[in-house]
């Protein structure tokens, strides 16, 4: 309460404080017949008695006529309340404040929505009105928490362990490969700034520029378009250290969760288990894998194949084939024959998929298309590979071993929610399961063209140390020194080792990535001054934190987010300019015909 006017917060007011006389400032939460009114600040709620006697009237007049979400000064006394009128839900259940003076500060007009955190509305109401939406508990607890996380981390990187906390430019250059970036226009006519889409290069000249730890809270920018639960905007913890190894990466981050985590959302343990990217791919599908459930994939080539059926057969004899399946416990149970033709469905549409289903009736014998083709031999070696319990519904797949994992991975997700939604309880909500995923591909054929190569992350990656021979003669079969942190099936966080040898960062962009490394000169030339061996890692702060609250969405932990589209929807932006305001950056708008016939009309 210091430098401000009131005597003390609403949420903050307890038995202690009987007899004190009170000045609260706040928002009119409601108001009941004229007698009482709960006020509300950031930390709380409490009951304000409304004077009914004539020396007060026209406190009375005031309050009992004050709009909700009206903001006001109360003057009066703590008391305790009438003996069975206590409220044990609320912090401040066992007093109230008898109103002597009050006034209104700003009266509240119709409310386009109520601020209580249980009445439905519309994800873009709530946007167009974001000022309002966040004066909702579960808002500013969110944003708090955020806030307090970050000065942890802050206090962790910079006092306990030396880290300088530096600003970089968002006025910048195209970086070639990642994801697509903002544009902005200059002066010079046809030459344009980019956005970052991280500060990647500037914490590795950092480095060369022997700041030796490197940190930031770091706004980054990518022009994504809709893609759900991304933002146009977003924020990182940026960190990156000379003379480190990946261990020495992942054990930083393990303290510096641990010293930030919320004491309310429990401990977490320390280290975090790793997993290989291969092992990810082969047991979960996925190279996030949330490993809170089991329904592994699970390898059961040898187990058919001695078996007549055709499919498996064409399936082993490709140079990656592979015959995998995942169990669903007590699926017969919980799932419907819809449920499941949805699964397949969703298989064959994703990725070209055949699935085939294998149930394992109460008797104990199973029930498939496949099963006159396996002799009881064959039946029991499955039963025991996947572990096969009564009631249980085994997924299977055949083809390409990336292809049959991923398109399991995806099934077993979604297997898992639908477990959920018919009342098994798979997930804990309140467990908190971080996973090292290392040893990633260096390069990764490009989707429109197979022939030629794209880094997996980004081109500034160092090769794994037993691999830096094949760079020259197999890149495709080179890993890297890239790690990843998922939480619960999320990705949050991720870094590498850099190179940090003019040649082979020369050698990766032009012979093996077919960049024009002319664009990343500067880089370049800085590496032939000596530059460190270094390494660094970014957090996504926005998925760490709505992870952290268990928020539907990385909007509810951001104070002002962009809708779906990418649109501020309270704002209205992006918005037009005029072309006298465009002249002198040497832009002109080039009209669709519709909207030029509609800005005409």
């Amino acid at each position: 309460n210091s430098f401000v006017a009131r005597t003390n917060t609403c949420g903050e007011l307890r038995s202690a404080h009987v007899g004190q006389k009170v000045t609260l400032y706040g928002w009119v939460q409601y108001q009941r017949q004229g007698l009482f009114l709960v006020l509300r600040d950031f930390q709380g709620l409490i009951q304000i008695i409304i004077p009914q006697d004539e020396a007060h009237s026209h406190v009375r007049k005031l309050l009992s006529n004050a709009p909700v979400e009206s903001v006001v000064r109360v003057t009066g006394i703590v008391s305790p309340r009438p003996p069975g009128q206590e409220n044990p839900k609320m912090p401040t259940g066992d007093i109230e404040v008898k109103a002597e003076t009050a006034e209104i500060l700003n009266s509240c007009k119709k409310l386009p929505f109520e601020i209580k955190d249980f009445i439905k509305k519309s994800e873009a109401l709530r946007m167009q009105y974001r000022y309002l939406d966040l004066r909702s508990f579960q808002l500013q607890y969110n944003l708090r928490l955020r806030s307090r996380v970050v000065m942890r981390m802050r206090e962790y990187l910079c006092n306990l362990h030396g880290f300088v906390d530096v600003e970089t430019p968002t006025l910048f250059k195209r970086t070639p490969g990642g994801a697509k970036e903002f544009l902005v226009p200059s002066r010079e006519a046809g030459k344009f700034y980019s956005l970052p889409q991280s500060p990647q290069q500037f914490k590795q000249l950092l480095m060369v520029g022997g700041l030796d730890r490197y940190f930031q809270v770091a706004r980054c920018y990518r022009d994504e378009g809709s893609r759900p639960d991304r933002q146009p905007e977003f924020t990182q913890i940026d960190i990156e250290m000379s003379f480190v190894d990946q261990a020495g990466i992942q054990r930083l981050i393990e303290g510096l969760l641990q010293y930030s985590w919320p004491e309310e959302r429990g401990s977490i343990t320390t280290p975090f288990p790793s997993m290989t990217y291969e092992e990810a791919l082969a047991e979960y599908g996925t190279d996030k894998p949330d490993t809170r459930f089991g329904m592994k994939i699970v390898d059961v080539s040898d187990a058919l194949r001695q078996s007549d059926i055709q499919f498996v057969q064409n399936a082993l004899s490709y140079p990656h084939g592979t015959i995998r399946a995942i169990c669903i416990p007590q699926g017969l149970r919980y799932l419907k024959n819809k449920d499941l033709e949805s699964l397949k469905e969703s298989a064959k549409s994703q990725f070209n998929q055949e699935i085939m289903e294998i149930i394992r009736r109460p008797d104990g014998s199973l029930k498939s298309l496949l099963t006159k083709f396996l002799g009881e031999k064959q039946q029991r070696e499955l039963i025991q590979a996947l572990n096969m319990q009564v009631d249980d519904v085994v997924l299977l797949a055949a083809g390409e071993h990336k292809q049959v994992c991923s398109a399991l991975g995806s099934l077993r997700l979604l297997s898992a929610n639908l477990l959920e939604a018919a009342g098994l309880a798979l997930r804990d909500p309140a467990a908190f399961h971080f996973l090292w995923v290392v040893d990633f591909p260096l390069f990764l054929p490009k989707a429109e063209n197979p022939t030629e190569l794209e880094s997996a992350h980004h081109p500034f990656t160092a090769p794994h140390p037993s691999d830096a021979s094949l760079l020259y003669s197999d890149p495709t079969k080179v890993r890297s020194q890239h790690y990843d942190l998922v939480l619960n099936g999320n990705e949050v966080g991720g870094g590498s080792i850099r190179i940090h040898s003019a040649e082979q960062q020369r050698f990766v962009l032009e012979k093996v990535l077919k960049e024009d490394s002319e664009v990343l000169s500067h880089l370049l030339e800085a590496l032939e001054f000596g530059a460190p061996p270094h390494g660094g890692i970014a957090l996504g702060l926005d998925r760490l934190i709505s992870l952290i609250v268990d928020a539907p969405s990385i909007r509810d932990v951001i104070a002002f987010p962009k809708s779906f589209r990418g649109r501020d929807l309270m704002a209205n932006a992006p918005d037009y300019v005029s072309p006298e305001e465009l002249e002198p950056y040497h832009v002109q708008v080039s009209w669709p015909l519709e909207e030029k016939e509609a800005k005409k009309n």
